[in-house]
Order: C-alpha cells, then sequence, then structure tokens
C-alpha cells in the first residue's frame, strides 16, 4: 500500500494510501480539500495549504480518505495527496495501522451528503509533475489567471459533477466530463466536486481552482 521516495539521506516520503500510523504529520505537495466525509460528494470544511503539516488519525480501508486535523479544524482529505516522512533507520520498524470508519447512511440523513451519481474518475498526476508545459509545485511557481477569467467562471455556473478523487491543480478530468468555454481565451472551465476548475483544454488538466 505504501509507495517510497528518498528524500535526503535521512527521511523517506511515504504516500499515504488507505492507511496510516495514529497521529501521524502528514503534508500535501498542493493545496488539498478537508471534506465533511471520506468522498467527493461531501461539502469542505476546509484547504490544507501546500506543504503545511497536518495531524492523520487514521484512513479508511477501502478508498484511502483520511481523516485529518489542521488547527481547529478536523475533515477529510485524499491520502493519495498526503506524505509523511520517517528516518531511514525507521523503514524496517512495523507501523501501527490505524483503519478509521464512517456512517454514509447517518451524514446522508442528516443532508451532509450531495445527490448525484459518479461520473468517471479523476486521473490525478505525480507530485510536482509540468503537465500541458504548466508550470507545477516542482518549481513553487503558481499559475494565476487574468482576473477577469476567474470573475466570469464564478459568475457563470454550469451544473456540478461529481468524479470519483480529488481536484487538485495536475489532476487530469475524463472526457466524460464537458467543459465550458471561457471567451477570448484558450481555457475551459467545469464545476467538479464543489469547487470551480480552470482547465487547459488540450491536456483536460486542472490548471487553476477558484475557491
Amino acid at each position: 500500500m505504501f509507495s517510497k521516495t528518498i528524500l535526503s539521506l535521512s527521511t523517506t516520503a511515504i504516500l499515504i494510501a488507505g492507511a496510516a500510523s495514529a497521529e501521524t504529520q502528514a503534508s500535501t505537495w498542493t493545496d488539498l480539500n478537508m471534506r465533511s466525509g471520506p468522498g467527493p460528494m461531501y461539502s469542505i470544511v476546509g484547504v490544507i495549504p501546500a506543504n503545511e503539516i497536518v495531524m492523520v488519525q487514521g484512513c479508511t480501508a477501502e478508498a484511502g480518505w483520511c481523516l485529518v486535523t489542521r488547527g481547529d479544524v478536523t475533515g477529510w482529505s485524499a491520502g493519495n495527496y498526503l506524505t509523511t516522512s520517517i528516518a531511514l533507520s525507521s523503514i524496517n520498524t512495523p507501523t501501527t495501522i490505524q483503519t478509521v470508519t464512517y456512517d454514509h447512511e447517518t451524514e446522508a440523513a442528516q443532508g451532509g451528503l450531495a445527490a448525484g451519481a459518479i461520473a468517471g474518475a479523476i486521473i490525478a498526476g505525480p507530485p510536482g509533475a509540468i503537465v500541458g508545459g504548466i508550470i507545477g509545485a516542482v518549481t513553487g511557481t503558481v499559475f494565476a489567471p487574468d482576473p477577469t477569467v476567474v470573475t466570469y467562471i464564478t459568475e457563470n455556473p454550469v451544473e456540478n459533477i461529481y468524479l470519483d478523487g480529488e481536484v487538485v491543480v495536475g489532476a487530469q478530468i475524463p472526457e466524460t466530463v464537458t467543459f465550458a468555454p471561457v471567451p477570448d481565451t484558450t481555457y475551459s472551465y467545469a464545476y467538479i466536486n464543489g469547487v470551480r476548475v480552470l482547465v487547459e483544454t488540450g491536456q483536460r488538466a486542472v490548471i487553476y481552482i477558484a475557491r
């Protein structure tokens, strides 16, 4: 379940993908939503800024969503965007797995779960990838569209679509999603998993999220 990438002579980064040690510190390479439940159809309760440390209380066994705490906010984030570091000397030490559960039926009954069908799956790119020539987290540069573009996609809403996975910069949107064009630009946009995303049309890659 774990993917390892050596960061230096003293640490190893571990991708959290379905399980984590109790009260594990983790960070994310990009801004990452915190949701009220473990899935894309739950409301957003906060955002973890890139490279900020959060506490992971545990992860679901079946879907890789992790219960995290940032300050006084606790919510669920996609585990495949969270990494944690351990000393190289600890690699062979058994890790205590903390699995957490969630009552989806109770949340739905209370109105905390949005209705709708999953229309496909988001294709997540590797951390730090450069998608379609867009400078990403590998350089630390953040793409900022013209304010008129952000205003347009905010004032011209389209139907919200739910996809399996989380919306982050660099993710690719499947062909099942139809984009709306942004006039006088090469961009398109869509409302996915409750957020407004600006897309590089040719690559179908998310280049900006209007929060």
